[in-house]
């Protein structure tokens, strides 16, 4: 039986799609907009279930276009022309093969297929055209010449390139973020991850023109941004864990010094943090009453609102548990309450992490920061919050013990309380959290990266 490959004796006549992990020859005719037959008939197959990962397949209908097709991911910043002059590739031809009828479907984060040719690169060196500089003054800044920018970047002429274009050279101002398109008072955007995923961190980093101040909102959070050491500034955002996956508005404000605003927004993908469902859990029922559960909600979140300037903490967090690999349960899982002998219902996500270990073991700092609350709540027990600094908190539940006071300052790995049973609970474990600007994030991706 014939794979993939079976026209390796004659030249393909259309671009190449290299068959990925997961992939099925049906989603692979979907995404190019071909019917499974045309796709078959291309390529002499068979059996549409006999591809292999890494067999080249040809894509049918695709005139005029040629080369390997590879998929990128959308930075923020990215548009139709910025891609086209990144990779030589003709903004028709990116339409064509991502099916776009409009510039707003380009969302951060997405994957965009794009052919690339055998031994090519795609250009990395971006030159922003300054307010009154020709094409020639750019040229010479960046050790080229008007007629290859004018090739490179498509222009009519060599008149053609506006103010505040972005335009792609052979050598020049290289930056790797890809952020482009943007106002003049945004040097460079990095937005890390993409896609953001439902419960994770996502971290925005922004060089400026010298005096401008920054703001800006992701989903539906305003965003509290704190300068670092080489000059740029960072926000951390949290997605929340039931969040529906889908694009979503990142929009970033610069003031500049005489007063003026600039903006920039552009939709982000969300995708999906793919959380199980816990076991239905038998609890109290006051601890799921809605007359007890939203106050001492409400309580948490005006605790951890507030973005302290300072930032506590270095490098990476430790977990608080005196066993840090053993689960009893992880963070977003889905879960369902019902009060025992009642039989009243209350779902929501599991917004920490369960540590495995009984009464009376430690429990230490995770980082270091300072207590703002330590005092018993009937869903939560005994239960402390760690200021980290720069809207990042800690949560620890459920604590037979507390051994730390309000305004006390404590390091990563102090002991801070006790392992117990108390608040909502079947059983003695440690519960810690971690909030970023005002949502509840993976505590174990900040065991496993360092913020910011």
């Amino acid at each position: 039986m014939n794979l993939a490959q079976a026209q390796d004796s004659t030249p393909p006549s259309g671009p190449i799609y290299i068959v990925q992990p997961g992939d099925f020859l049906s989603t692979i005719a979907s995404r190019f907009g071909v019917t499974l037959t045309e796709l078959m008939s291309a390529n002499n197959i068979s059996d549409p279930n006999s591809i292999a990962v890494g067999a080249r397949i040809i894509i049918p209908g695709l005139e005029g276009i040629s080369g390997v097709l590879t998929t990128e991911v959308l930075n923020y910043g990215d548009t139709l022309r910025s891609l086209s002059r990144r990779n030589r590739v003709a903004e028709s031809f990116v339409r064509k093969l991502n099916h776009i009828t409009s510039p707003s479907e380009l969302y951060a984060g997405m994957g965009v297929i794009l052919p690339q040719q055998e031994n090519f690169t795609p250009l990395q060196n971006r030159v922003n055209l300054a307010p009154g500089e020709t094409l020639l003054e750019a040229a010479i800044r960046t050790d080229s010449d008007p007629w290859t920018l004018k090739t490179i970047n498509e222009l009519s002429g060599t008149w053609a390139a506006l103010p505040g274009d972005v335009l792609y050279a052979p050598t020049g101002e290289t930056n790797t973020s890809k952020a482009n398109g943007m106002p003049s008072a945004f040097i460079n955007v990095q937005v890390t991850p993409l896609p953001m995923t439902q419960g994770g961190t996502s971290k925005i980093v922004i060089q400026t023109q010298p005096g401008v101040s920054l703001a800006g909102i992701l989903v539906d959070k305003p965003l509290n941004f704190f300068p670092q050491e080489d000059g740029s500034y960072v926000t951390l955002q949290g997605i929340h864990a039931m969040l529906t996956p889908g694009p979503y508005p990142l929009r970033l404000e610069a003031t500049l010094p005489d007063g003026s605003r600039q903006s920039y927004e552009q939709m982000v993908i969300v995708q999906s943090g793919f959380y199980p469902n816990d076991p239905v859990l038998l609890v109290e029922p006051e601890t799921i009453d809605p007359a007890v559960t939203e106050p001492e909600t409400q309580k948490i979140l005006e605790l951890t609102q507030p973005a302290t300037p300072t930032r506590y903490w270095q490098g990476i967090f430790q977990a608080p548990a005196y066993d840090p690999n053993c689960f009893t349960s992880r963070y977003g899982n889905r879960r369902t309450y019902i009060g025992s002998g009642t039989g009243e219902e209350y779902s929501s996500f599991h917004s920490g992490v369960d540590f495995c270990g009984g009464e009376g073991l430690p429990i230490l700092a995770p980082a270091d920061g300072v207590i703002i609350f330590a005092d018993f709540l009937t869903v939560r027990g005994n239960a402390t919050i760690i200021d980290h600094g720069w809207g990042v908190y800690s949560g620890i539940w459920h604590q037979s013990q507390i051994k730390v006071t309000v305004g006390q300052v404590v390091r990563k790995g102090e002991l801070i309380g006790v392992v117990g049973g108390t608040g909502r609970v079947t059983g003695a474990h440690l519960h810690w959290e971690v909030w970023a600007n005002g949502t509840q994030v993976n505590p174990l991706e900040w065991l496993e990266k360092v913020f910011p």
